[in-house]
Parts: structure tokens; sequence; C-alpha cells
């Protein structure tokens, strides 16, 4: 199930969707990996599917690089701000905050569709 889940959450994440909509779901509902024990797998599982999807969408010169330097700093701040806040939240309120976002996005992505 793992290797299953990793497989997804990789080909979900080189297509820039985000592979964590579906690992860490996958982790804490069919799992039962605590919230931030999937949160810490999948951001240990983003960082090389990140660099596989950068490699080739460089490969491809479909990287805009004038924006890039800007949102490497400003990725890197609210990553540490992410996890210090993520650190200090209780699983299942940080759960419930997941949930919602996933929610929220679904909602917005139908609605651009339409």
């Amino acid at each position: 199930m793992l290797i299953l889940f990793g497989f997804l959450s990789g080909v979900i994440g080189g297509m820039g969707i985000g592979g964590g909509t579906v690992l860490i779901p996958a982790l804490t509902l069919l799992l039962g990996f605590e919230q931030k024990t999937a949160q810490l797998i999948n951001l240990l599982c983003f960082m090389p599917t990140a660099a596989a999807a950068l490699y080739d969408h460089k490969k491809n010169n479909r990287l805009e690089t004038g924006m890039l330097k800007y949102m490497i700093v400003f990725g890197i701040i609210g990553c540490i701000a992410g996890a210090v806040i993520a650190v200090k939240t209780d699983n299942e309120i940080l759960k419930r905050f997941f949930g919602a976002f996933l929610v929220i996005m679904g909602i917005r992505e139908i609605r651009q569709t339409e």
C-alpha cells in the first residue's frame, strides 16, 4: 500500500497538483498514521519529486526563472512558519484544517472548470 500511495503521490506531484492531496489522507485515514507523521512523510517525499519535476520542466524550457528566487525565499520562510505552527498544533486540529483546505481547493477547482 505504501508503494502504491507513494507512486500516486509522485505522479500527482509531478503534474504540479501536490502529492500531499493523496498521500496525507491515505496515510492518516487508511494506514492510521498521526497527522504530523503523515505531514513529515509528505515533506520528505516532496523534495525528490519536486527536484525531478523541476529538472523535467527546465529540460523542456517551461521554467519561468524571473520570479523563482523570490518564490524560493518566501517558500522557505513559509515552510519554517508552517513547521513551527504544525509542531505547536494538536493533531486533530491539523486534520480539520487540512480537510477544510482540501474541500476549499476542490470547490475552487470545480468552479474554474465550469
